[in-house]
């Protein structure tokens, strides 16, 4: 059974996620940047919300970023730390908790942005309102969606794509188990249905 909606979606709310604004161009490392940011539907495409994103990670180490939507006007502080492989890799600092991260949310009716850790119990992820069979579905969807973007086939032609050219096997295997494993899913609901529905004749 899906949750009751007691708690806010996280998605119905704002998000500010740093990787996906430095591979958006929107900020970058080793400078100050500035621009304009909005946030749309991911279902219907409508912008939902705008403001201007100021980032200053000309520092080594630390940085700051200042977030501003209509009456919203708030700096978060900005750590890095080195990665294994060379570089660094930026991080918020939580204003609620001081803990790093890589997200924050505004949640529906919130003031600022906090770590999902602020939030606590008050909200929750869009997947822990689905049912069983609803997830199983979306699963299915998003190793679709990613196989056919990377090989640059047409959803519509295919149930399953085939391996696209440069992925390795050991990759689309993963791919392949885990969306048999999404259909055994939604074989076991539609069998516990079937019985439910014989049992009322």
């Amino acid at each position: 059974m899906p949750r009751p909606r007691q708690r806010a979606c996280l998605q119905d709310g704002l998000s500010l996620d740093l990787n996906r604004l430095a591979r958006q161009g929107l900020i970058q490392s080793g400078a100050y940047s500035a621009r304009r940011i909005s946030w749309t539907n991911n279902y219907t495409g409508e912008q939902i919300a705008s403001g201007f994103i100021t980032a200053d990670m000309s520092g080594p180490d630390e940085g700051w970023f200042r977030i501003q939507i209509g009456q919203l006007d708030q700096r978060i502080n900005l750590v890095s730390c080195p990665r294994h492989f060379g570089g660094r890799q930026w991080y918020f600092l939580c204003p609620s908790t001081n803990r790093r991260a890589s997200v924050l949310w505004k949640p529906p009716g919130a003031r600022y942005f906090a770590c999902r850790q602020r939030w606590g119990r008050q909200v929750a992820y869009a997947s822990q309102f689905l049912s069983r069979a609803d997830r199983a579905h979306e699963g299915q969807a998003k190793i679709k969606s990613r196989l056919c973007s990377i090989g640059g086939f047409d959803p519509d032609e295919w149930r399953f794509p085939p391996k696209p050219k440069w992925m390795r096997w050991s990759t689309y295997n993963q791919a392949v188990e885990k969306f048999d494993s999404y259909e055994a899913i939604l074989d076991e609901d539609t069998f516990a249905l079937v019985a439910r529905l014989k049992g009322r004749v």
